[in-house]
């Protein structure tokens, strides 16, 4: 385990050594900061109108600014990870380190599982920065914290299953360029899988359908844990994982 936390603050020190990480971390902040700042002016116009209209229903903070920011977050991170993940094994095989990691004594899993957690370390910081945003509910306000949690649990999972999908694809190429290009690429379709159900609900069409990482976020933006979402996502994870393994598995040979 050791070596695996040693790759891990080692790939996340490189992110921060470069103006990727802080490049990312800016235009997330911006965005996601534009997200909510939308989502609460429309939650407080809304709330006025009802009362102006004497509807004695209280607006639900939770389902008009909570699910709406996470599930913009989602979206946001869809087009971000693949450049997160894009300099994993691209960059280290452009370098020439690839073959001093792949003959070192350190096992593929632990290489592996290093910069897999790496990347997950500067993923789980730019949800810290959105956290910041959705704080600012709990100091002027009593919204529930559960569904919160429960969403960026999911927003944690789909992540965690983009990023090994991002890595495998990383460990296929020696540009960056075009790891990062396809990555978008796979992320984008993901996203758009869930689309075909729109126009053909047909058995043939739930089934693409189940593969979107966006269907599977829904029920977490709502606060509920469904195992089938999370059985999802760790399936998603592993498979990633195991196809960059194969993938090191290969590189070992021919180094």
């Amino acid at each position: 385990m050791s070596n695996i936390f040693t790759i891990a603050q080692k790939e996340l020190n490189s992110y921060f050594r470069s103006p990727v990480a802080y490049g990312i971390m800016g235009f997330f902040a911006l965005i996601t900061g534009y997200f909510f700042y939308a989502a609460v002016i429309f939650f407080l116009n809304r709330a006025m109108q009802s009362a102006q209209m004497g509807q004695a229903q209280p607006m639900n903070v939770d389902e008009w600014v909570v699910r709406n920011v996470l599930s913009n977050i989602s979206v946001v991170c869809l087009f971000l990870i693949p450049m997160m993940t894009m300099r994993i094994f691209a960059e280290e095989k452009r370098s020439g380190t690839i073959e001093l990691l792949v003959t070192s004594p350190l096992k593929d899993s632990e290489i592996i599982l290093g910069k897999w957690l790496g990347a997950m370390g500067l993923y789980a910081t730019l949800l810290l920065l959105s956290a910041v945003n959705m704080a600012s509910l709990y100091a002027y306000g009593t919204p529930d914290w559960r569904p919160l949690v429960v969403g960026y649990l999911g927003l944690l999972l789909q992540g965690g299953c983009l990023l090994a999908i991002g890595t495998f694809i990383s460990s296929t190429t020696k540009n960056q360029i075009v790891a990062g290009v396809a990555g978008f690429c796979v992320c984008l379709l993901l996203w758009v899988l869930d689309w075909v159900t729109a126009f053909d609900a047909s058995p043939m069409n739930q089934v693409i359908s189940y593969i979107s990482v966006v269907t599977h976020f829904e029920s977490f933006a709502k606060g509920v844990i469904d195992l089938k979402d999370v059985v999802y996502y760790v399936s998603m994870i592993v498979l990633g994982l195991f196809l960059t393994a194969r993938s090191m598995d290969s590189m070992r040979w021919r180094a």
